[in-house]
């Protein structure tokens, strides 16, 4: 019988098909129907550090009526629209969550800086999170502030979160660093226990009626699962953690790649919005197939099989193949 266990985080899941963080999971019967359909295991939707922000924020101009010290500093925090539950009501909501499901639920902080925000992982935790992911989304904008820099703040933050929860930790990161292995190195080395690749950066858009600019919300295509294949590829066996592989999961062979490449676990979001939660018993049943069909006994089996120390011509995960590429293209 194939077996399709992996081990993530620590965590023995049943499967590598994972629910990213989405709209999802905000809502009980939605995260029973994951459950249901075949996930492993559910990632929360985000308790964003503007959240907590904001929170205190409102907290200190109640307390402060009347007097002169608070200046409307709210109005400059970003509009978070749906995403408006406070960090009391997240902690609430991974409570019930693991109380409603028996696989395991990781736990989803978005921020960039220190500070007590991080605090609140603390709360996850004693509310029964079985891990959390680390979502470090900015977007760099000042010329004085050096890559160093940054990447020092991200390390120390992953520290530092490390400092306040026992339970594990996947930092969920973007593609844009310099030296993306010596970047995977520190924050392994700074307290991590996996690493999420990638992030994605939502694009604004022009309205040229409105002269505005406008969110714009793009799902994502099975395109998208090359610049994730291709860093787990080379990461797997030089940096030694779990990879999940997130952006561009949407059929049983994505998975597949993503798996033989290094990764523990797929995570899913937009397929499941785009056609449904039900996406995912048919996903892991044409990946049953497949291995069926290519007698391939466990995950465990398949797993790291194509990545860059695993195969005969590494150099095609690398600037040397770049050549051969182009020269191939005939249009």
């Amino acid at each position: 019988m194939i077996d399709l266990s992996t081990t993530y985080l620590g965590l023995k899941l049943k499967n590598p098909l994972v629910a990213s963080a989405s709209p999802l999971s905000e809502k009980l019967d939605r995260a029973r129907r994951l459950e249901d359909s075949g996930v492993s295991a559910i990632v929360m939707y985000s308790l964003f550090e503007e959240q907590v922000i904001r929170e205190s924020l409102e907290l200190d101009r109640y307390l402060s009526q009347g007097t002169h010290t608070y200046a409307e500093a709210i109005t400059y925090l970003p509009d978070i629209g749906r995403y408006s539950l406070g960090p009391e009501a997240y902690v609430e909501n991974v409570y019930r969550l693991k109380q409603a499901t028996a696989i395991p639920i990781i736990g989803s902080l978005n921020g960039v800086s220190t500070g007590g925000w991080i605090q609140y992982a603390q709360q996850i935790e004693q509310a029964g999170a079985d891990a959390i992911e680390l979502n470090i989304y900015y977007l760099p904008v000042d010329p004085n502030l050096t890559s160093a820099e940054l990447e020092d703040n991200y390390v120390t933050l992953v520290r530092d979160l490390r400092s306040q929860v026992s339970i594990p930790i996947a930092v969920k990161l973007s593609p844009f660093f310099t030296s993306m292995p010596n970047m995977a190195r520190k924050l392994v080395e700074a307290g991590a226990n996996g690493l999420v690749l990638f992030n994605r950066f939502y694009q604004p858009d022009f309205d040229l009626d409105e002269l505005e600019v406008v969110p714009n919300l793009q799902l994502s295509t099975s395109a998208e699962l090359r610049l994730p294949l291709r860093w787990i590829a080379l990461l797997y066996g030089r940096v030694q953690t779990d990879y999940a592989l997130t952006s561009g999961v949407h059929t049983s062979i994505d998975m597949l790649k993503a798996l033989m490449a290094g990764a523990s676990v797929t995570m899913v979001a937009s397929e499941f919005l785009k056609n449904g939660v039900e996406r995912a018993k048919e996903m892991l049943d044409d990946m049953l197939s497949w291995m069926e069909e290519n007698e391939y006994e466990s995950v465990t089996q398949m797993k790291g099989s194509m990545s860059a120390q695993a195969v005969a011509q590494p150099n095609a995960f690398k600037r040397t193949n770049y050549m051969k590429v182009l020269s191939s293209y005939n249009g």
